[in-house]
């Protein structure tokens, strides 16, 4: 196990985690419902289509395959340990304290920012189902996004198995309209655009700076089903099961994506979706179905954002109190609820940053405007964690990758290739992002400086480095989890 000693290790169960609330369903539902198929699809294609035009279904379907490699690498370094903090753990153990706190400090900061992108198509699209005009005047939509924000902290606070239970409905509904609505749209035929498999060819990019551009808006559609990982001290099977959720999670939404982006490219010209930035899919639901039953695909936008909201408070909140329960950053964040056993103080304090963000962000521009630079800021800090997952398993599992094809796959070859994805990635996209973009995506990660030389100095046993004992240990529990595979 990791190098924290007995005062900074797991807390009593009495005072932590509720273990065991979830199962394989419900750990699949949370990755499908972290990702939310409508509400990225509704707030999120305005931006990789400014990126890449009707190269769409190409960027989600390379950034996919890449994606599914660090799929494999959750799903393998999950088996090591349940911690609710994830990357933040796994990464200390594979490579440094200091890589592992920047992993799960790109988590918090990349889901605070998304408080802000979550809440306005939220805000937008429920008022665009009375008036067009509220839909797209930027105070309202905040007021609105504000009380449907704190609605969702509530439904949190409730506990994870309410949680469950509600995400469970939410998504059944969700992913019923989006199949209806993907049957309808395919049935309409084109009106903007004639089917090319040239929609999946790389060529469509015209060069790597188009190519990562569209790579960076995907990887922002596909993140949220690593919310499995966060609740892994709350499943049963704690080290198997949240990996295969999210494996579920990822088959699910990426057939999602593919199909609305060519329905997307076949239906709506690039001033429709322009003209629509933060709800997409309510002008293609008008399209294919006119009418009252067009606004049928505008309750899974809701849904969608409801259950992307209340994972994405999941995931920052676990991982604050993962930190706060080793004392990386106050210990009060690593408190529970007595009776819900939720981290009500992490909770607490997410709500105040994020309500803050985002009346803050009423002042930065149109809603387009703020999705977009969000949605590449986050991607930013995406490309982060998950690039740094994907090289800890492939050092963990370094001398067992060669021991059988599916070995080498799987723990090596994928999550390898997944991880130089992310990183390129990162690396190309900077030059095209503006100002504002880079300040929030970039800064936003630079502040990690700061509570790790607090934290440091302190002498928390986090960032001490594994000693030879302990990767001994390590190495024969990778041996034998690899001998179960």
């Amino acid at each position: 196990m990791t190098a924290i000693d007995e005062s900074d290790s797991h807390v009593e169960q009495e005072g932590g985690l509720r273990h065991g609330a979830l199962g394989l369903f419900e750990s699949a539902v949370m990755g499908v419902a972290g990702v939310a198929p409508a509400y990225s699809i509704a707030a999120s294609t305005a931006t990789l289509f400014g990126a890449v035009a009707l190269g769409g279904p190409a960027a989600l379907l390379y950034c996919g395959i890449a994606m599914f490699g660090i799929v494999w690498a959750f799903n393998h370094l999950g088996r090591l340990e349940a911690n609710a903090g994830a990357t933040y753990s796994w990464v200390r153990r594979a490579l440094h304290p200091i890589l592992g706190y920047i992993s799960g400090w790109a988590l918090v900061v990349s889901a605070l920012i998304f408080m802000v992108a979550g809440s306005f198509p939220a805000g937008s699209v429920t008022l665009g189902l009375f008036s067009n005009s509220l839909a797209n005047n930027t105070t309202a939509v905040t007021i609105f996004g504000t009380i449907f924000f704190l609605l969702m902290v509530a439904a949190v606070v409730a506990g994870v198995t309410v949680t469950a239970t509600v995400q469970v409905i939410m998504s059944a509904v969700e992913l019923s309209i989006l199949v209806l609505f993907a049957i309808l749209m395919l049935l309409h035929g084109h009106d903007a655009h004639s089917f090319s498999w040239s929609w999946f060819s790389p060529s469509i990019f015209h060069g790597s700076s188009g190519f990562f551009a569209g790579a960076l808006v995907a990887a922002f559609y596909y993140w949220g089903w690593d919310v499995t990982a966060n609740l892994n001290e709350e499943t049963k099977g704690s080290k198997v099961t949240p990996g295969i959720g999210g494996i579920i999670g990822v088959l699910v939404v990426f057939a999602l994506f593919e199909v609305f982006t060519i329905g997307t490219n076949l239906v709506l010209t690039a001033k429709d979706i322009s003209n629509n930035a933060g709800d997409v899919l309510g002008v293609l639901g008008q399209i294919v179905w006119p009418g009252l039953g067009g606004k049928i695909i505008v309750v899974a936008v809701i849904l969608s954002t409801v259950a992307t909201l209340e994972t994405t408070i999941i995931q920052v909140t676990r991982t604050l109190f993962a930190m706060g329960r080793d004392g990386t950053l106050p210990r009060a964040l690593g408190r529970t609820h007595r009776v819900r056993r939720t981290p009500v103080v992490a909770t607490v304090v997410v709500t105040v940053i994020s309500v803050g963000l985002f009346i803050g962000s009423n002042y930065i521009g149109s809603i387009g405007t703020i999705l977009s630079d969000a949605i590449n800021a986050i991607g930013l800090q995406i490309a982060i964690y998950y690039g740094l997952a994907g090289l800890s398993v492939v050092v963990l599992y370094r001398k067992h990758i060669w021991r059988s094809p599916s070995n080498f796959i799987f723990m090596g070859l994928w999550p390898l290739a997944g991880a130089i994805f992310m990183i390129v990635m990162f690396i190309k996209s900077i030059p095209g992002l503006n100002s504002t973009t880079l300040a929030v995506g970039l800064g936003a990660m630079a502040l990690a400086v700061i509570p790790i030389a607090i934290y440091w100095s302190k002498g928390r046993a986090y960032f001490k480095m594994p000693s030879r004992e302990e990767r001994i240990a390590l190495d024969h529990e990778i041996a034998v989890d690899t001998a179960d595979v």
